[in-house]
């Protein structure tokens, strides 16, 4: 395939992500939604950092202190500047002991600031696992394993996020309860299908009617949730000071990747349909329209899911969707498709996705390299690298879900 061909899904890709940037989207809505009064800063997830530097280089005049959360490695050492902004890094996908640290912090934070201080809490995808605070019986342990069966399962983010709802002082509105009807202004960036406050990040400051006992429970999953009674959210009046905003979604950045790419001149075709269920199936299925479509390119978003083996190997959920279509695609010179997250990570891997061709398998496997061995044990990282399809971009400062862009040219 044409190194230029590559090039334009590259440039496709980081049109997205520009677009729903932290740093721009919080900036932007600043810009346009002028906040009266002295506010204290939260921000929570992924792109904690980049959403924290468009609060401070917009309103900084207002925000008299500050507590910033996010993943390991992803703290800006550009908030090293704001003495009053305190930074924490702590454990993500799996919770640890820096979770913990991070949630009474967060709940210090507030308790320990003014009756009548105000709030702006940012947040966006990873908040889930970035800070907690647990009922008493239920220790971080019993929370590590349940979230492994969690991950390695198969469960959509929805489902996981109404598990963790349950079992959380802080999740499922329970953290509005620590606020005791002091404003709140909630800016999000979405990770979740619906784009509903109440789901991404587990719903630190909305309060939700879903039931866990509705959902059909894997059997490991179950396992570490036997005895263990469902906390209760707080009463609807404990929310009547907060307001929530949804400031960027998926669907903001699968526009912006359609412009870019009608930019280059190709025809476009903008999936509207979600991506989600098994990895392999859904890779299949984009592989078929791929094949049979005119000359276009192609752009799909969503987060599907890998069932992972006891000890798996290097990868996420968009390099073993980008290792399948690779397999479909073998020997073909018409096509090349880019799998990866918004937030520049991959699963636990610090690889966003890859971007493959019709050689890709043939370079695996002069490295030395089994495609079927690989994905069987989950292992699609590995022969990524060695076939050099890899993206690394670092983190994003976002965190939409994940995007899927190909281009199928004259064949």
């Amino acid at each position: 395939m044409d190194q230029s061909v590559r090039d334009n899904l590259l440039s496709i890709y980081q049109a997205a992500l520009e677009r729903v940037s932290g740093e721009k989207v919080v900036r932007d809505y600043l810009r346009q939604h002028v906040l009266e009064g002295r506010y204290r800063l939260v921000a929570i997830g992924k792109a904690a950092s980049s959403m924290s530097l468009g609060a401070l280089n917009e309103i900084g005049d207002v925000l008299e202190a500050g507590l910033v959360i996010t993943k390991h490695g992803h703290l800006d050492a550009s908030l090293q500047a704001y003495p009053h902004i305190r930074g924490i890094e702590s454990d993500h996908p799996l919770p640890g002991e820096a979770s913990l640290a991070a949630g009474a912090a967060l709940v210090r934070f507030i308790e320990d600031s003014p009756d009548d201080a105000r709030f702006l809490f940012l947040i966006s995808g990873g908040a889930s696992s970035l800070v907690e605070v647990l009922p008493q019986g239920f220790g971080l342990d019993q929370l590590q394993k349940l979230t492994e069966a969690m991950l390695a399962s198969g469960m959509t983010i929805n489902e996981m996020n109404r598990v963790r709802r349950s079992i959380s002082l802080i999740k499922g509105g329970g953290l509005v309860g620590y606020l005791t009807n002091r404003y709140a202004l909630g800016l999000f960036i979405s990770d979740v299908p619906d784009n509903d406050p109440a789901v991404i990040g587990s719903g630190l400051l909305s309060g939700t009617e879903d039931k866990m006992g509705e959902l059909l429970l894997p059997a490991e999953v179950q396992q570490y949730l036997r005895g263990v009674p469902p906390v209760s959210a707080p009463s609807r009046e404990a929310f009547r000071n907060i307001e929530t905003h949804v400031v960027a979604t998926l669907e903001d950045a699968k526009l912006a990747a359609a412009h870019r790419a009608s930019q280059i001149g190709n025809y476009v075709a903008l999936h509207c349909d979600m991506l989600g269920g098994d990895a392999t199936t859904t890779a299949q299925h984009i592989c078929r329209q791929l094949l049979y479509s005119k000359p276009s390119i192609h752009i799909w978003g969503g987060e599907t899911t890998v069932h992972l083996p006891p000890t798996p190997g290097r990868g996420g959920r968009n390099q073993h969707f980008a290792l399948v279509a690779a397999q479909l695609l073998r020997g073909r010179d018409d096509v090349c498709l880019l799998a990866a997250g918004t937030d520049g990570t991959d699963g636990p891997t610090e690889d966003a996705g890859a971007l493959i061709d019709g050689e890709t398998v043939l370079r695996g496997e002069l490295a030395g390299l089994d495609v079927e061995a690989c994905l069987e044990a989950a292992n699609a990282g590995e022969f990524l690298e060695a076939s050099g399809d890899l993206i690394h971009t670092g983190p994003s400062g976002t965190n939409v879900m994940d995007l899927v862009v190909a281009v199928r040219q004259e064949s």
